[in-house]
């Protein structure tokens, strides 16, 4: 018998100072089979981070032509297309083209990530702009996260902070751009 997915229900206090958002967020979030507890809470932070009018999860991992997220105007126009994990660059060239902004959240090594899309054919690579999740920042996160998990998000001056769980955690968000 096929697993199917666990939802996972989120009560988010979301604090921006640096966008001026701030939103009790209410998310249930289907957790795919084959989706790592760090890629769900990498979703639930980019989701948290980009927060606006229009935002929506797609059907991610269960529909390969469709990012993590997305943004959509209210005639359905695609606005912003937001990754998480290491999209290829072809992934990526398809992005810059289909929309004005690309954002790519990144919870892995991310030197690496940069290494991998160097010289590569990128449309309009200034439409790009690759987040750095710290990942033992992802990882602590990802240790607390329950069925139904309340978390506290603060975003000041491109710090994150997280209070879950009775825990509190910190991490710079990282923003890198591609010149090629």
């Amino acid at each position: 018998m096929a697993q199917t997915s666990t939802v996972h229900n989120f009560e988010i206090a979301l604090s921006d100072t640096d966008r001026g958002v701030y939103e009790d967020l209410s998310l249930k979030v289907a957790r795919h089979p084959s989706e790592a507890t760090e890629y769900m809470v990498a979703r639930v932070l980019a989701y948290s981070i980009e927060h606006q009018e229009g935002l929506a999860f797609t059907q991610g991992l269960a529909v390969a032509d469709e990012p993590a997220l997305w943004v959509r105007d209210l005639t359905g126009r695609l606005e912003a297309w937001i990754e998480v994990g290491t999209p290829d660059a072809a992934r990526l060239h398809k992005a810059t083209k289909a929309c004005g902004r690309v954002a790519v959240y990144c919870h892995k090594d991310i030197a690496a990530y940069l290494r991998a899309l160097a010289g590569q054919r990128i449309h309009a690579p200034e439409r790009l702009e690759l987040v750095e999740l710290d990942r033992a920042f992802v990882a602590a996160l990802s240790a607390k996260v329950e069925k139904r998990t309340r978390m506290a998000l603060s975003i000041t001056e491109g710090q994150l902070y997280a209070d879950i769980g009775g825990e509190s955690y910190t991490a710079t968000l990282h923003r890198h751009g591609l010149t090629s």
